[in-house]
Formats: C-alpha cells, sequence, structure tokens
C-alpha cells in the first residue's frame, strides 16, 4: 500500500490552526459587535461590592465619644481610690507610701548631749538612736509589713575562739552628709572607741581592728567574746560619718547633733523647747521598704507628767512618756488614747493614731512608727 502523502504546501496543521483561529475570532468580534455580555458568575462578584458601597460612611465621631466617656470614667474612679483618707493604712500591698505627717513625743527630759557615744539618759539615747545607726541592730518596716533584716552590717561571724570578729557591710549605705560606710569609715569610728574610756567601757579588750576588704571589718580583742552582735548593737556605738570626725571641732559638732549619721532621720531643729528630726532622704532603708513613716519626729519637754498627759489629751503630741498611776487612770475616760508599759515601772500614753512603736525595752526605732491619720495640732 502506498503510504500517505505528505501534505502539500499551505495545508497541514498550518491550515488547521487558521480555522481555529478564525472560529475564535470571529465569536470575539460577534461578541463585541452585539456588545458583550456579563457571565453569570460576574453577578457574584459585583453585586456584593455594590451593596457595600450603597451603605452610608459610618460616624466615627460617635465611636470617639464612647472612648473619651470611657477614658473619664476610669479617672473618677482612679480618684475616688486615690481619695480613701490620709490613714496610712490603706496602702498598696508591696508599696511603699511617701511618709507624712509630725509625730510629737512628750518626755520628761532635755538631751544632755546629741553624741552617741557620750548618750547616756534615756532622752540622749531616744534621739541620737534615730540619726545614728548601730552595726548591728536589726529594723523592720512600718505598716505591719515589715520584716525585720540586718542593718548597716550584714553579719558578725566569730573565729579564733571568739577573739576576732567579722563584720560584713551592707554595700551602697551613706551618711547624711554624703560620704560613703565603707570599712575605712567603720575603722575611723573603731578608734575613737578604742581610745576613749566611754568607748573601751562598750567595748573591753578591744585592741585592733583592719579591713581586709572595702566592706569586710576585723574585730580583735586580747580575749574571747561570746556575742559581740549584741554589743555593737547598742544606741551609743552609733557610726558617726569620717568628715565629722576629722573636723577641728569635731566633739562640739557631735554634742549638738550636727555629725552626720546613717539613720532614718537627722537633725533639723534644736532649742530649749524642741528638738526636731526630719526625714533623711539619703538613707538606705527606704529602698528596702522600711520606711520612715513619718516626715518629722518632735521631742518636746514638759517636766511634770501632769503636763505631759495635758499635751496628749490637747492632741499637741501623740505620745507622753514616763506616766504616773494618776495620769494613766485618766486616760480610761479618753476613748482615742491608750497606754502601754514603758521602762522600768512607767507608762507611755498614746493617742490610737500612733501604729508601730515599742518602748517597753530598749531605745525604739522610729522609722518603724505611723500615724492612721495626719495630726495638724499645734501648742
Amino acid at each position: 500500500a502506498d503510504l500517505p502523502r505528505a501534505p502539500s504546501l499551505r495545508e497541514g496543521h498550518g491550515a488547521l490552526r487558521r480555522l481555529r483561529d478564525r472560529a475564535v475570532g470571529q465569536r470575539f468580534r460577534r461578541g463585541i459587535a452585539g456588545r458583550a455580555k456579563p457571565r453569570p458568575v460576574d453577578d457574584r462578584l459585583r453585586d456584593p461590592l455594590r451593596r457595600q458601597h450603597d451603605h452610608p460612611a459610618q460616624d466615627l465621631n460617635h465611636g470617639r465619644n464612647r472612648l473619651v466617656a470611657a477614658a473619664a470614667l476610669l479617672a473618677v474612679v482612679a480618684t475616688a481610690a486615690g481619695c480613701g483618707g490620709d490613714s496610712a493604712e490603706s496602702v498598696t500591698p508591696g508599696s511603699q507610701p511617701t511618709p507624712s505627717g509630725t509625730l510629737r513625743i512628750a518626755i520628761p527630759d532635755r538631751p544632755g548631749s546629741l553624741d552617741p557615744l557620750l548618750a547616756t539618759s534615756a532622752a540622749d539615747r531616744l534621739v541620737v538612736g534615730q540619726i545614728y545607726e548601730p552595726l548591728t541592730r536589726a529594723i523592720s518596716g512600718p505598716y505591719g509589713e515589715g520584716v525585720s533584716q540586718s542593718g548597716v552590717a550584714l553579719w558578725a561571724h566569730p573565729g579564733a575562739g571568739g577573739t576576732i570578729w567579722r563584720v560584713r557591710l551592707r554595700p551602697g549605705v551613706s551618711f547624711s552628709d554624703g560620704a560613703h560606710l565603707d570599712a575605712a569609715a567603720v575603722l575611723e569610728n573603731v578608734m575613737r572607741w578604742r581610745t576613749t574610756p566611754e568607748g573601751q567601757a562598750l567595748l573591753p579588750g578591744l585592741v585592733a581592728a583592719d579591713a581586709p576588704a572595702p566592706d569586710l571589718v576585723r574585730f580583735i580583742f586580747d580575749r574571747p567574746v561570746t556575742d559581740l552582735r549584741r554589743e555593737l548593737a547598742s544606741v551609743r556605738l552609733g557610726v558617726v560619718s569620717p568628715r565629722a570626725l576629722r573636723a577641728p571641732d569635731a566633739n562640739t559638732r557631735l554634742a549638738r547633733g550636727l555629725a552626720a549619721g546613717t539613720g532614718p532621720f537627722e537633725l533639723h531643729r534644736a532649742d530649749s523647747r524642741e528638738v526636731l528630726l526630719a526625714r533623711n532622704g539619703r538613707w538606705w532603708g527606704t529602698r528596702e521598704q522600711l520606711g520612715p513613716g513619718v516626715e518629722l519626729i518632735a521631742f518636746r519637754f514638759p517636766r511634770a507628767a501632769g503636763r505631759r498627759l495635758a499635751l496628749l489629751e490637747r492632741g499637741s503630741v501623740q505620745i507622753a512618756e514616763r506616766l504616773g498611776p494618776d495620769q494613766v487612770a485618766a486616760l480610761g475616760q479618753h476613748p482615742l488614747l491608750t497606754d502601754m508599759a514603758g521602762p522600768g515601772n512607767s507608762s507611755v500614753g498614746l493617742s490610737r493614731e500612733v501604729r508601730g512603736v515599742s518602748v517597753a525595752q530598749g531605745t525604739p526605732v522610729l522609722s518603724r512608727t505611723w500615724l492612721t491619720t495626719v495630726s495638724t495640732a499645734e501648742g
């Protein structure tokens, strides 16, 4: 059989392609000539868009007004929460409220010296104990939340059978005059303790001290010491700024309370009628949530117990120390006053607005005391 012949010129695939293309082209031209008509699927795409565009524009001012109203409501709620009165007990847990108010205390005697080493009377120690801190005095904060913790010394450990004690200092502690509490500052105080009769009586057998590190002090004794921690906690061993100890008139400045300490308060004014302490803005305890709870402490010195009671009844002071049985009996007539045991057989009268004070044993640290209301009484 004969094989199929090859297609002639202009025949075969080229001719078929022209026929196919002509049919498509004719259909396209006929559609254009008769105005192209949308296919059914086009409606599914166009109609929803057209209906959406027919909607009116949204009123954006309405939404903005709702936001403004909500913000105003939140501001009112926040203001109401912040205006809960002057009570320091309504504080947010974990926060440190700003110290406020003046704690006024009536004591029978005026301090004789504000030099901690020479603070031999109860009045002396009460005042200097707020200005100067002994190395190992533990401290707790106000508002009933503070847990007792180490003071300016983190720890004191014995060695060599109790003849050598190592004391580690808390970092970041400054005196109210800006000097740093480091081992060198402690050594200057130790020199004073070792070379004065008052210091020798408080630390018997202390023969030397050195500083193996900037934050470490070694106390060296000629005999074993059972508990140096207790001895170094004495208010009379409050640490004084080395700048004050080097001053030519150091003794005079110390006696007048003009030397700097690391305590929660510093001397603001002292005269025959009153000693006024102000909060120490450099106190390390503030960043540790340890207070103080008040801005000022005012000490007044009426000699007669009846006069101290009268000041308490009038609201001129919130604490009256050294009251006798007659004054305590009179306190029972006042629902806003109460009493607590004081040093020895005495009693202390106080307003019920006072919190966090204890005077039964030792010198109280008044940084942990606060007032539930801020008194404005004078007189």
